[in-house]
């Protein structure tokens, strides 16, 4: 045998062979990409929290003041509404034990509650005794509502006592939270703040400079120790941009209030606004909560304040079939 190769001669049908498997692999990698663009265009027409994952809070505030007295059968309505999680605005007379065992009655789940700054049961308190509390709960986050009220106010209405912070006072107040949340964060719990309208008032810091009470507590907290609760309703009300915010401090809120308030809503720093239920408000949900998902917050609460146009309850359903439903 010579060592020339002789060339095969390719026949009819393999030239027919070859272009049908050619044809075959165009359109089984089409069909594929089909699919995949088919797929991420319906993961993209869930509604929001559904495609990501997320439950729909509710701060227990929101059912007001007789819900101490009506916890049961007001939990089983919540659960019923299809809310999954809840925030604790005090422990309404229970034990951490049997707030416990009511969560766990009704398919609830209590990751953060909000904890006063002052009293025993407070920031001012027993912080290990507050944290195993909170471990019993299921809590991870301890979340102050409110600033800590200078002793030089008394009992001074907070709607004045908000106007009425000085930059000082502001700033003694993420000193206070940093020394607690060390403390906090020790026994494994997350210490935090949530902000209302009065901490946008405009001040002066002691050189003069244009500031304000939030922007003190975002630049004087460790942001390895002190995490922020966005109350969207809340920053609206005193005019300000919870986009702008969220962009200006990348990382820091990782919970949100989500509060809708009407367009007749006037800015102010005094604790007024119009509420309502959300999703019929001024806030532009669809782009706000994609926007507070990417920069970090994961734990959602529903939360409106009064007047109510409806029970608080209805308005409750009202506000979570919205949320069950956007598409963000």
């Amino acid at each position: 045998m010579s060592g020339k190769v002789i060339p095969m001669r390719m026949t009819a049908f393999d030239n027919q062979s070859q272009g049908l498997s050619r044809r075959g692999l165009l359109a089984a990698g089409a069909a594929a990409l089909g699919a995949g663009v088919a797929g991420a265009a319906g993961a993209s027409a869930l509604p929001f929290f559904q495609r990501r994952n997320q439950p729909v809070g509710i701060q227990l505030y929101s059912l007001g003041p007789d819900l101490a007295k009506e916890l049961d059968a007001q939990l089983a309505t919540v659960a019923k509404i299809g809310f999954r999680t809840v925030e604790l605005a005090g422990y309404l007379g229970r034990t951490p034990a049997e707030l416990r065992a009511l969560f766990d009655r009704h398919g609830l789940v209590c990751p953060s509650a909000h904890i006063s700054p002052k009293g025993p049961n407070g920031f001012s308190g027993d912080l290990v005794k507050l944290a195993d509390e909170l471990h019993v709960i299921g809590a991870k986050s301890a979340i102050m509502p409110i600033f800590y009220i200078p002793e030089r106010m008394g009992a001074a209405d907070l709607r004045q006592a908000g106007v009425q912070m000085t930059a000082d006072e502001w700033k003694w107040n993420a000193d206070f939270l940093n020394e607690k949340a060390a403390i906090l964060k020790k026994a494994g719990i997350l210490a935090g703040y949530h902000n209302h309208n009065f901490e946008f008032a405009p001040l002066k810091d002691a050189k003069g400079r244009e500031t304000t009470g939030m922007d003190i507590l975002l630049k004087g907290t460790d942001p390895s120790l002190v995490t922020f609760e966005l109350d969207a309703g809340w920053v609206t009300a005193a005019g300000q941009d919870p986009f702008a915010l969220l962009k200006a401090y990348p990382g820091r809120f990782t919970q949100m209030h989500v509060k809708d308030v009407k367009p007749s809503t006037k800015p102010n720093f005094e604790l007024r606004q119009d509420p309502t239920e959300v999703g019929s408000g001024m806030i532009d949900w669809k782009r706000l909560l994609p926007a507070a998902y990417d920069a970090g917050i994961r734990g959602f609460y529903y939360e409106q304040e009064p007047p109510f146009a409806y029970t608080r309850l209805e308005s409750a359903r009202i506000s979570f079939d919205y949320l069950a439903k956007v598409v963000a």
